[in-house]
């Protein structure tokens, strides 16, 4: 079995920050070569980088970052976009084409930076002016492609989740991040001067009482803040650790599954039930499950929709925590993942939600 070998991350830093003059290469290029460092594998030794990334110009940014890092020109880079996913999918791609025996070794994960996103407009051909835009499509029917907020609103009211119960969650979120720092000095590549998650605080119910609304219940307090980032993983063949004597994690069933495109934030649901089901794996049993907080509400729907335990769920803080660097968010929680577990340990959870009602859900199991 293919197996993860190296995990790294930069700090999260919110859209604006002192990430804010960093292109997504040159986030993700410390990051590619803290993970070679840590597996001990040599650059050409690389047989492909995928790379996530949702706000970027187009293009291939995952070429760029590979000749950025100093990654072999053999190295054609894989970019994907499958929103907040596809940091998740990334690895999970990777994963399948090393288990196929397409390469040796594969680099996966996502970087992002929502402070260069360029502006995007519609162009007419009936000599209109261009229409400018924040969110692209996600469905063929405008009347079921929410903006995200109004989504994580509308769910909120329909399953019941109070805003108290919102702000709850992102005080712990908060709170657990502040109490666990210490455990993300082996997940942070340092980048120039920033070494440490920008945004983390001592969220208080004052706080969240005066935050700016939203949509609904929904806050600037009980969201996940806009934010920079880069996430990476190795993955390697069996022979490969095995030469290497390399511990990690091994994927023991990953899944991407489509659902209600206007109400995307249930849709990690049915993917988590389907690799439990496939995996023959108990809910109950679960050592630890990484559930993204792009809103508090998401959050809750995804852990009591999934039965998830609240107490094994995001032990060190989340996004809410963090912000959210769409591309990156998914490889995000793999790399916390990696660093968490201990073999031994019973298997562990990573899921996300997606624009346009897609879900990701993967279980992972540490191994020497």
């Amino acid at each position: 079995m293919p197996r993860i070998i190296a995990a790294r991350r930069t700090a999260v830093v919110p859209k604006g920050g002192k990430f804010a003059l960093l292109e997504p290469h040159e986030l993700a290029s410390p990051v590619i070569h803290a993970c070679l460092a840590d597996a001990g594998i040599a650059a050409r030794e690389v047989g492909e980088l995928i790379l996530s990334n949702a706000l970027g110009g187009g293009g291939n940014p995952a070429r760029i970052a590979a000749l950025a890092a100093g990654l072999p020109e053999h190295v054609a880079g894989l970019s994907i976009d499958r929103q907040c996913a596809g940091g998740l999918d990334a690895i999970l791609l990777g994963h399948a084409m090393v288990q196929a025996g397409h390469h040796e070794v594969v680099i996966a994960g996502g970087a992002e930076s929502y402070s260069r996103r360029p502006l995007r407009s519609r162009t007419f051909a009936d000599g209109r002016p261009p229409e400018p835009y924040s969110q692209a499509r996600f469905t063929p029917w405008p009347d079921r492609d929410p903006d995200m907020a109004e989504a994580a609103a509308e769910l909120s009211r329909k399953i019941g989740i109070t805003r108290a119960e919102q702000d709850a969650w992102a005080q712990r979120s908060h709170a657990l991040a502040l109490s666990h720092a210490a455990c993300r000095v082996r997940e942070i590549t340092p980048v120039g001067d920033v070494s440490e998650d920008a945004f983390t605080r001592n969220l208080t119910s004052r706080h969240c009482e005066r935050a700016r609304v939203v949509s609904g219940d929904i806050t600037a307090a009980n969201m996940a803040v806009a934010a920079d980032a880069a996430a990476f993983v190795v993955i390697v063949s069996d022979q490969m650790a095995k030469r290497l004597n390399a511990r990690g994690l091994t994927l023991i069933e990953g899944a991407t599954l489509g659902a209600a495109p206007d109400q995307p934030g249930l849709a990690p649901i049915s993917a988590i039930k389907h690799v439990l089901k496939r995996a023959d794996v108990d809910h109950k049993i679960l050592a630890r499950a990484e559930v993204m907080e792009a809103f508090a509400a998401q959050a809750l729907a995804c852990i009591r929709g999934a039965h998830l335990p609240d107490e094994i769920v995001n032990p060190a803080g989340g996004a809410l925590a963090q912000g959210h660097p769409v591309g990156a968010s998914g490889a995000i929680l793999v790399v916390r993942l990696f660093h968490a577990l201990r073999t031994g340990d019973a298997p562990a959870l990573a899921a996300i939600a997606a624009a346009g009602g897609i879900g990701s859900a993967a279980l992972f199991e540490a191994v020497e």
